[in-house]
């Protein structure tokens, strides 16, 4: 018996394996054209003919065909079909005849309501692309019917309905009759916000609601609600909802034990009536309370999770000018129920080793305003420099609406330098200003972005520091498509120190160019002012600029031509600039892209020099 069974179980399964595919019915369209056409084509999309008898078959394709037309107007149509096989059909020829088109007879939009009074609802009305006597098209119809509803739950109106909603369609009179009435009923405005499962202190959770108790409902305050929580990075998950059966209570009272003590002895009386029903006080107060109020409000309800306290990264990486490198990350995103944050850094290659941290103090507006705390220590071996520096910084830091950040600072520096054939320690204590501006869409491989950075120092011996100097320094970068496979990167870049103490001016705010982000063609912070032995001094101003062309080669492989010049010099303006220019290939990764360079220099004895990184632009 079972092996009776197996082998029946095998004979199904060798016939389901040898089974043909499933055919879709093709079709041939005469007498229609573009969007008619294509549409019938689409209605009879996947239509399997073997799954018909010939007789269903062709009322399933007529049925298919008429809705079809019926979207654009045409109810009176005449369709013929012809098959290619009347017993096992695989295409149909179908010559059609749409006859007169269903024209508008009479259009009635009304709005009832909050809705009369609000512009947005109005607006969606006004925009209907169809008048009276035109063709009758469904979908605008029903565009503008799902565009009512939407904006009904969008703005507020959550008790919304249509009153009426009608196409009245004529086909022995050629015509329609549309109306569409919805009657909103109130705005709902903003209730009180609670907050559920927060960590941080509420009234800095209060600060980024884009919205006040007793505002118009709209649900982008939502949406952006939740994405200013996100922003923080103080939570792992975040809910923010309305509330929309807030406040609504059971009246029924429990029912009343009754102890013995309390109990009657009903033995051969009639049964009593049943009780009448009974409301507390409460009961009745909470009733009381039913009626709507004139303006109904929503309460807000946000849900939140803590982020991890403790994150984790570490990145490798190469690039010619430094060779190997490593970066290891320690985030905290909170640090107490003020929404304190701090981070370290550690960054380690061939010339140059790096500790940082930063300890932010969100203030009243924590995603734009906040006081913070740097420190840093770093060491440099780097051609004719070697550099200790240790420095701390504290500043205030503003991010406005149109994506600029400020930070005001005062930095303390100490640096114990090697340059050249100079030997000095020095202790700068000075104030500044930054200006950063990044812009981007892509940040893996931006088609189109920009980045700003401005920045003014300024120290003086009359404060303690041993040199009195001003620095600015400004850059900027861009990136523009043309297109799908045109691609533009361009920067400029300068920089100037004023002062009569150049000397005491350690390496870290002298100006050195040369590299993979500077001026490819030459090594590292290698073109600079040179002593009389010909090492580096570094420059006290700085002058950089690049233009760079890429075309895409074939998917993530693009090719690259570009044109770059630049040098750091003692006295303003420069007499030549160093300048160079080369090919390079791009290929997008999935980790960001790759990009090697081979440029050739116009200024040096090399005849190229090749230079390979990974990661964007900026």
């Amino acid at each position: 018996m079972e092996h009776r069974v197996l082998r029946r179980l095998a004979a199904a399964t060798l016939s389901l394996g040898l089974a043909p595919g499933v055919q879709a019915l093709d079709a041939t369209i005469e007498g229609v054209d573009d969007e008619l056409a294509e549409n019938v084509r689409l209605y009879l999309d996947e239509l399997e003919a073997d799954q018909y008898s010939p007789e269903r078959l062709k009322s399933e394709v007529l049925r298919r065909s008429s809705e079809a037309l019926r979207v654009f107007g045409y109810y009176s149509p005449s369709i013929r079909t012809r098959f290619d096989d009347p017993e096992a059909p695989e295409e149909v020829t179908l010559v059609i005849d749409p006859g007169e088109p269903v024209r508008i007879e009479r259009l009635a939009f009304e709005l009832a309501g909050g809705a009369a009074d609000d512009e947005p609802f109005q607006d969606a009305i006004d925009a209907y692309p169809q008048e009276e006597g035109d063709v009758l098209l469904h979908a605008p119809f029903d565009a503008l019917r799902s565009r009512l509803s939407g904006l009904a739950l969008e703005r507020g109106y959550f008790d919304w309905r249509f009153t009426e909603r009608r196409m009245e369609i004529r086909p022995w009179a050629n015509s329609a009759r549309l109306s569409l009435a919805l009657d909103s009923g109130p705005r709902y405005r903003f209730g009180p916000v609670r907050f559920q499962g927060q960590h941080i202190e509420t009234e800095r959770l209060q600060a980024l609601v884009p919205f006040h108790e007793g505002k118009p409902y709209l649900a982008s305050d939502i949406a952006t609600f939740n994405q200013r929580l996100g922003q923080t990075e103080w939570f792992g998950s975040v809910s923010v909802r309305p509330l929309l059966d807030a406040g609504i209570g059971q009246l029924a009272l429990p029912p009343v034990p009754i102890g013995f003590l309390n109990a009657l002895d009903v033995e051969g009386l009639p049964e009593a009536p049943p009780p009448e029903p009974r409301l507390s006080a409460e009961a009745l107060a909470a009733a009381e309370s039913l009626q709507a109020p004139p303006v109904p409000e929503v309460p807000i309800e946000v849900n939140v999770t803590p982020a991890d306290r403790h994150q984790f990264e570490v990145g490798i990486g190469f690039a010619t000018d430094v060779g190997p490198r490593m970066r290891f990350s320690w985030d905290q995103p909170w640090v107490n129920r003020y929404g304190h944050s701090l981070e370290h850094d550690l960054y380690l290659s061939g010339p140059a080793q790096e500790f940082s941290g930063v300890y932010d103090m969100p203030l009243d507006d924590p995603r734009r305003d906040s006081y913070r705390l740097q420190y840093g220590l770093r060491n440099e071996d780097n051609e004719d420099t070697e550099t200790l520096e240790a420095s701390v910084e504290f500043g205030r830091r503003w991010q406005f609406d149109n994506a600029w950040e400020q930070i005001v600072y005062l930095r303390a520096t100490y640096e114990d330098f090697t340059q050249a054939d100079l030997d000095n320690q020095v202790l700068l204590l000075y104030p500044g200003v930054r200006w950063t501006r990044t812009r981007s869409r892509n940040p893996t491989f931006p088609r189109w972005g920009d980045r700003q950075q401005i920045s003014v120092q300024y120290s003086s011996e009359a404060w303690g520091s041993d040199a009195e100097f001003l620095r600015l320094n400004a850059d900027s970068q861009w990136i523009r498509s043309l297109g799908d496979d045109y691609r533009f990167v361009g920067r400029v870049g300068a920089g100037s120190i004023v002062t009569d103490d150049f000397e005491n001016i350690p390496p870290s705010l002298r100006f050195f160019t040369g590299g993979d982000t500077s001026v490819r063609g030459y090594g590292y912070e290698t073109l600079s002012p040179e002593n009389s032995d010909g090492e580096l001094v570094g420059g006290e101003q700085r002058l950089v600029g690049s233009v760079e062309a890429q075309r895409r080669i074939t998917g993530p492989w693009w090719l690259a031509s570009f044109v770059d010049a630049g040098d750091a010099f003692t006295d303003w303006w420069p007499e030549q600039l160093n300048t160079s220019a080369g090919l390079g290939v791009r290929w997008i990764s999935p980790v960001g892209p790759i990009r090697f360079d081979v440029a050739h220099p116009f200024d040096s004895d090399d005849a190229y020099r090749i230079h390979f990184a990974i990661g964007p632009e900026f």
